[in-house]
């Protein structure tokens, strides 16, 4: 990255169009021109969902921010696939359930 202040990167989120809640995190003046077209072909149309401001501290819903600005600055892109069926399914199991009769 060439940018100034290495503690912040301008991130552009692209949701895919053919998985859902599989996501490509790369930076915004890049744009997916870094990602490798195999890696394209498998995520389909990029559906750009949001600009943000990363740091090293900033909360991110399932990744740690410094972890995908590493990425980001090591190969041009972050790539978030989908979380595991089976962690999901055992959420619903644990989650407490109202007994009707």
């Amino acid at each position: 990255m060439t940018d100034n202040a290495p503690d912040r990167l301008i991130c552009e989120v692209f949701k895919s169009a053919r998985k859902e809640e599989m996501y490509l995190y790369v930076e915004k003046r890049n744009g997916v021109a870094d990602v490798p077209d195999a890696l394209m072909e498998r995520f389909g149309k990029p559906v750009p969902v949001m600009t943000i401001l990363l740091t090293p501290d900033q909360p991110l819903s399932r990744a740690k921010a410094v972890d995908v600005m590493a990425a980001i600055r090591e190969q041009g892109f972050y790539f978030q696939m989908p979380p595991a069926k089976e962690d999901y399914l055992l959420d619903l199991y644990r989650a407490p359930t109202e007994a009707r009769y």
